[in-house]
């Protein structure tokens, strides 16, 4: 037994003392959980292979149908209880400061965990050892204003006594993930209610706890895995670029397009243009023979559908897109690689709005409009995102295909493309960084954006999310 064990260990006697006679959970601590488990399904992609640590009798579990669940705790006579009440699930002996999890899992769910830890920087350690780097630790805790409340509940008899609590800030959750090398890339407040009450506290916790989360019960919070520094991977890249009568700027995309990891290849889609883009691209393909140069033609209409056909036909480990009207220099493409590469973005969204932009490059009420919606949408996901309908992102294609796998959450809404990318990364909990470009004028063409016309989808597509992310 180490050191830190030992002094671990007056704690953990405590937990299994109070925790060892299972009671089964009865008035709000049962509708408490089930509010949980909602949250956690929303935050847990279907199908994920899960464990929670600290699971007591599985209660939480038992509530998360279509994952793959396993569970963790310390109280033997706690595990009994969910193994009787979950047969199909695993459930196995040990303290969150020093289990052995494995590689295997998507998810670690810590409900409640952290505010009866013996160490709460102990457990990020530990479970960092193990985890990979795709791995994610969803996980509440109690807001600290409810402390007279909680206490008054267990004197009253509504809420089952607890062992001596740990009361933690957002801030203080933020510096053990920290300290134990996790980064959390998401944190909200829910449950004004712990109760349905008869639909009142589901109404309250729906709606109203998004505009009041300082009032609220729990935090959640998603961490990700601090990468550690050293050699990275050189993956492979595939450039699409979207072009509709942008026959004028076809060469310069190719000639002023760099070469990027492993080997980089040019995927052009046009679609429906009026001028001769599409021939334009058949020949000067020609002009680049030692490039890696595709190009397709879209069978329906809009970016979005010319995205998705680019995103089929990329062979690259990390996609990347550039608008073919080339106002985002495709120089600084270079930037957005090495965030991937480096492990500091899982998606690499580029931002128009820090430096000074070229003359006519936006005009102003676009310019407002996109600082207004990139406060209203940095809301509504939960993420601050600057800039949401800059061309320029990047992912890696393995990303993709699970925002692809996941699109049933939100359906086929958004004819740009970009709303479809940046929603299903953030329902995914991938880390969002912004990149700053210098925006640059058009040298060929027009705009090809209705201000009024698509500043209104904007607007729709704003209360769809607000829906889908904020009052769900």
């Amino acid at each position: 037994m180490t050191e830190s064990t030992k002094i671990f260990e007056k704690t953990w006697l405590r937990m299994r003392s109070h925790y060892q006679n299972v009671q089964p959970l009865r008035g709000f601590s049962k509708a408490y959980r089930r509010i949980l488990a909602r949250y956690y399904r929303f935050y847990v992609p279907e199908g994920s292979r899960v464990v929670e640590v600290g699971c007591g009798a599985g209660d939480l579990l038992s509530e998360l149908k279509g994952y793959d669940c396993n569970g963790i705790d310390l109280c033997p006579e706690q595990l009994d209880a969910a193994r009787k009440a979950e047969p199909s699930m695993t459930f196995e002996q040990g303290a969150a400061e020093t289990c052995e999890i494995g590689g295997s899992y998507d998810y670690i769910i810590l409900s409640d965990l952290l505010n009866e830890a013996a160490d709460a920087q102990a457990i990020f350690e530990n479970l960092r050892k193990t985890a990979r780097e795709d791995t994610r630790i969803v996980m509440n805790v109690h807001n600290t204003l409810w402390r007279p409340v909680l206490s008054m509940a267990q004197k009253l008899r509504l809420k089952p006594k607890r062992p001596a609590q740990n009361w933690l800030s957002k801030q203080d959750v933020l510096n053990l993930a920290d300290l134990g090398n996790w980064e959390v890339i998401r944190s909200e407040s829910r449950i004004l209610v712990p109760h349905s009450a008869f639909g009142i506290g589901t109404f309250l916790n729906k709606f109203i706890a998004p505009l009041v989360p300082w009032f609220c019960l729990s935090l959640f919070f998603v961490a990700r895995p601090l990468r550690s520094t050293g050699n990275h991977s050189t993956p492979s890249v595939s450039i699409i670029i979207p072009a509709r009568n942008e026959a004028g700027n076809i060469r310069a995309a190719i000639e002023r397009t760099p070469e990027m990891g492993a080997w980089t290849e040019i995927l052009f889609v046009e679609g429906n243009s009026q001028d001769d883009t599409w021939e334009t691209i058949q020949s000067v393909i020609h002009e680049f023979p030692s490039r890696s140069i595709r190009s397709f033609q879209q069978a329906g209409k809009g970016k979005g559908d010319a995205m998705r056909l680019g995103y089929e036909k990329a062979k690259g480990d990390l996609i990347m897109i550039l608008d073919a009207d080339l106002t985002v220099p495709p120089e600084d493409l270079p930037k957005f690689y090495q965030a991937i590469v480096s492990g500091q973005a899982d998606f690499a969204n580029g931002v128009r709005l820090v430096y000074p932009m070229e003359t006519e490059a936006m005009r102003f009420l676009n310019m407002c409009g996109n600082k207004f919606f990139s406060i209203l949408f940095s809301w509504i996901l939960g993420v601050p995102i600057k800039d949401t309908l800059c061309g320029t992102k990047v992912f890696s294609k393995a990303h993709y295909e699970k925002i692809a796998a996941n699109r049933s959450y939100f359906g086929d809404f958004d004819p740009f493309g970009d709303f479809d990318l940046i929603f299903g990364a953030v329902k995914l909990n991938l880390k969002i960084r912004d990149i700053p470009i210098r925006y640059q004028s058009r040298t060929y063409g027009s705009p090809q954006i209705d201000r009024w016309r698509d500043g209104m989808l904007l607007i729709r597509m704003a209360a769809f999310a607000t829906k889908k992310l904020k009052f769900f």
